[in-house]
C-alpha cells in the first residue's frame, strides 16, 4: 500500500471528505424545510403547530434512532450502499410531500421516510468518515464535516423561505427533492468505503493503527454495543448532555426561531435569513471547534459550550422583534458561533472511551440528542398554542443548557484505568509530553483517543466488563 507520507498528489482522502461535505449539505436542506414551512402548512391547511410539530418530531427522532443503526450498516453494507439507500428516501419522501392533503400524510412522509433517510447521513457518518480516513487533523476535519449541516442551511434556508413566500411551499420541497437527487451519482462516482479499496492508507497513518473490528450483523453490533456503553458512567454523561443539546438546537430554534419571530410581527425571508446568519457562524464555529478538540480537554470545552449557550437563550424572549436589530444580531453571532460546535469533542470523547466502538456508541449518544429535539419540537409547539408565546420553551431549554454543562465537566478526559490490565497507554511512537489532561497536537491526536492505544480485542473485553474503555 502507498502511505499518505509518500504520495505526491493530494490524499485521496480530501476528496472522500469533499463528497462526503457535499452529500451532507444535500441532506440538511430537508433539515432547513421545517421552520420555513411550519406557517405556510398552518395557513393552507388549517393545521395546529402541535399538529406540525408532531411531524417534525417523528422526524428528528427517527433520525436519530437510525443514526447508531446506520453506522453498523456502513460496517456491515458499506458506506456509499447506505447513502445512495438513505437519499433516496429523502427524494421519495420530500417529493410526495407536494401531494399530500391530511396530516397524517405529513407524518409518514415528512416523518417517517425522511427521517430515517437522513438519520442514515447523521453525524455517526461523520465519525465513520473520519475514523476510517483520517488520523491527522482528524478533529479539524470533523469539524468542518459536521459544518456541513450549517452550510446546507446557509445554502437553502433564504431560498426556500422566498420559495415559499413568492411559489408556495411545494416550489420549496421540490427543491430539497432535487438537489438531493442530484448528489447520488456524485456518491456512486467518488466515495470509497475504506482507503484500502484505492491501495492507500489513511492520511496522516503511520501504520501502528489497530485493524478494524470484525463485522458483525448491524443490529446485533449497534444493540450490543448500546448494551456494553450503558454500564459506563461517560455514555450516560454524554447522553444526558446531547439530548439537551438537541433540546435547545434541532427541536427549538431550528424549527421554532421563524415561527416566533413571526409571532413578534418580522417577516418569514428576513427570519429565515437570521437564521442562515447562524448557519454561516455556525461552519466558522464548528470548525474552530475541531481545531480546539485537538488541543483542548473536550469536557472543558463542553462544558464551556453549553453554559455560553443557556445564557444566551435565556435572554432570547427579550430580543424579538419586527426588525433585526444589534441585540438580536448579537444572539445571532453567539448562538451560530456555538450551535453544533459541541460535536467535535462529543465525538473525540467517543473515541477516547470506547474506542473502535466509538462511532457507533455516538450513534447512540446522537439519538439521545434527536430524542431531545424530538420532546422539544412538540413541547414548543405545545407552549405556543396553550400560551401564545414560545417564552417559557427558550428560557426553560435556557436553564437545561446548564445542567448539560455540570453533566459534561464530569466526563473524564481519559479513560478509566482497568484493573485488570492497569491504565490505558498511548501507543509506542513516543512518550506522553503533558498531563492527561492537556493539551493535544494534530499529530498526537491518535495517542489522544483510546482507539489508538489498544487492540480491537482488548477494547472489545474491557467495554463489556464495564470499564468504559
Amino acid at each position: 500500500m502507498r502511505t499518505s507520507t509518500l504520495s505526491p498528489r493530494l490524499h485521496r482522502a480530501w476528496l472522500v471528505a469533499g463528497v462526503s461535505m457535499l452529500t451532507l449539505v444535500a441532506a440538511a436542506g430537508f433539515g432547513a424545510t421545517p421552520g420555513v414551512l411550519v406557517t405556510p402548512l398552518q395557513e393552507e391547511f388549517g393545521w395546529s403547530r402541535s399538529t406540525i410539530s408532531l411531524a417534525i418530531s417523528v422526524n428528528l427522532l427517527l433520525y436519530g434512532l437510525t443514526a447508531p443503526f446506520a453506522a453498523a450498516l456502513m460496517e456491515r453494507f458499506g458506506i456509499r450502499r447506505v447513502l445512495v439507500c438513505a437519499l433516496g428516501l429523502i427524494v421519495v419522501g420530500s417529493g410526495l410531500t407536494v401531494f399530500m392533503t391530511a396530516s397524517w400524510q405529513l407524518v409518514l412522509l415528512w416523518g417517517v421516510l425522511v427521517g430515517l433517510g437522513t438519520g442514515a447521513m447523521a453525524l455517526g457518518f461523520v465519525a465513520t468518515i473520519t475514523g476510517r480516513w483520517f488520523v491527522r487533523h482528524r478533529g479539524l476535519v470533523t469539524g468542518v464535516l459536521t459544518s456541513g449541516g450549517a452550510a446546507g442551511r446557509l445554502v437553502f434556508l433564504p431560498v426556500l423561505a422566498t420559495l415559499a413566500v413568492g411559489s408556495g411551499w411545494r416550489s420549496a420541497s421540490w427543491t430539497v427533492t432535487i438537489a438531493a437527487l442530484a448528489v447520488i451519482p456524485l456518491v456512486v462516482v467518488f466515495l470509497r468505503d475504506r482507503p484500502s479499496d484505492v491501495g492507500l492508507v489513511p492520511y496522516g497513518a503511520t501504520g501502528d493503527e489497530p485493524a478494524e473490528p470484525v463485522q458483525h450483523p448491524a443490529a446485533g453490533r449497534a444493540l450490543a454495543t448500546l448494551a456494553a456503553a450503558a454500564r459506563t458512567k461517560p455514555f450516560w454523561l454524554l447522553a444526558v448532555g446531547f439530548a439537551i443539546c438537541g433540546m435547545s438546537t434541532n427541536g427549538l430554534i431550528q424549527i421554532h426561531l421563524i415561527p416566533a419571530a413571526h409571532d413578534h410581527g418580522m417577516a418569514e425571508p428576513v427570519a429565515a435569513s437570521l437564521l442562515a446568519l447562524a448557519g454561516v457562524l455556525d461552519v466558522v464555529g464548528t470548525i474552530a471547534s475541531g481545531w480546539l478538540t485537538d488541543r483542548v480537554p473536550a469536557p472543558l470545552l463542553l462544558g464551556l459550550y453549553y453554559a455560553l449557550r443557556g445564557g444566551s437563550l435565556l435572554l432570547l424572549p427579550s430580543l424579538l422583534a419586527a426588525e433585526p436589530h444589534p441585540s438580536l444580531l448579537i444572539f445571532i453571532v453567539f448562538y451560530g458561533l456555538d450551535w453544533v460546535a459541541t460535536v467535535p469533542p462529543t465525538i473525540a470523547l467517543c473515541r477516547t472511551h470506547f474506542g473502535t466502538a466509538g462511532p457507533i456508541v455516538f450513534g447512540w449518544v446522537f439519538a439521545s440528542h434527536q430524542i431531545g429535539a424530538a420532546i422539544a419540537a412538540t413541547a414548543a409547539g405545545l407552549v405556543r398554542d396553550g400560551l401564545g408565546s414560545y417564552t417559557l420553551a427558550f428560557t426553560g431549554a435556557g436553564l437545561l443548557c446548564f445542567l448539560a454543562a455540570a453533566a459534561s465537566i464530569r466526563i473524564p478526559n481519559r479513560p478509566a484505568a482497568d484493573p485488570a490490565t492497569g491504565p490505558v497507554t498511548a501507543p509506542a511512537t513516543g512518550p506522553a509530553t503533558g498531563p492527561a489532561t492537556g493539551p493535544a497536537t494534530d499529530d498526537d491526536q491518535g495517542e489522544r483517543t483510546g482507539q489508538f492505544g489498544e487492540g480491537t480485542d482488548d477494547h472489545d473485553r474491557r467495554v463489556a466488563t464495564g470499564s468504559g474503555a
